[in-house]
């Protein structure tokens, strides 16, 4: 079937628009006048139609509708012409072929997609808060059984100052720890395996800051505790590196 009249199917229904309807149908009358005419056979705005500004094209926008299929096979009749007749049985067979089984069929189809994609990214999210909290509980448990100078210190240390030490960067720690399956990935944070999380070598922070769009977001990273410190410095030196303070000594 040609194209008589272009049909937009990104809403819940198929729409049609009143300009381009208007200019199929040959009306002599100004849309502007036109519509407001045909709206008095009693359409209902937000039911039958939806106003808005069309994109402009170097002048003012002009002010155009999204009408339903119903609305244009009666506004075809309402004109009585040979044209009118045709633009109607247009749109009787695009709502044939929309409330077909197998239309109907695929846009149950595309709307189950729609909603697994959905909850797949929640889970995704969900996942990665559950694994965020499970460090962080782990991280709490060692200061209920006992406190020593290491738990009680407040100083907290990033992965890349902890690198700084060694010569490094943050991005070759980091991959070492994950190497020696102390620590993994999870949604962009590393995250410390279970046996590791309990005792006390990290400590969880939220920051906020302003993204792009200037909304307000949230992200945690991950600190090293002195005794955190201490339990990479003997990782390391079991490889035979060792940081650069005690480099200059040997």
């Amino acid at each position: 079937m040609d194209e008589l009249v272009r049909i937009n199917y990104e809403k819940d229904r198929p729409t049609v628009l009143g300009r381009d309807l208007h200019a199929v149908l040959e009306v002599k009358t100004p849309y502007d006048k036109w519509f407001p005419r045909m709206c008095e056979y009693g359409f209902v705005e937000g039911t039958d139609f939806s106003t808005f500004l069309s994109e402009s094209t170097g002048g003012r926008p002009a002010v155009d509708h999204q009408i339903t299929i119903d609305m244009a096979k009666e506004l075809c009749m309402i004109q009585r012409t040979p044209k009118g007749k045709q633009c109607r049985g247009y749109f009787l067979e695009i709502e044939r072929r929309w409330n077909s089984p197998e239309a109907i069929m695929a846009r149950a189809l595309q709307f189950a997609n729609q909603q697994l994609n959905q909850v797949r990214n929640q889970n995704k999210l969900l996942e990665g808060t559950i694994a965020v909290q499970n460090q962080q509980i782990a991280e709490m448990k060692p200061k209920v059984s006992y406190y020593d100078v290491v738990l009680n210190c407040k100083d907290l240390i990033s992965t890349s100052a902890i690198a700084k030490d060694y010569g490094k960067s943050a991005i070759w720690m980091n991959r070492y720890l994950n190497k020696k399956g102390i620590q993994f990935k999870q949604g962009g944070i590393w995250l410390l395996y279970q046996k590791y999380a309990e005792k006390g070598y990290t400590s969880t922070k939220t920051h906020s800051y302003i993204g792009s769009n200037g909304e307000l977001h949230t992200k945690v990273h991950t600190y090293w505790t002195q005794k955190g410190r201490l339990f990479i410095y003997e990782l390391l030196k079991a490889d035979g590196i060792l940081p650069q303070i005690e480099m200059e000594g040997v």
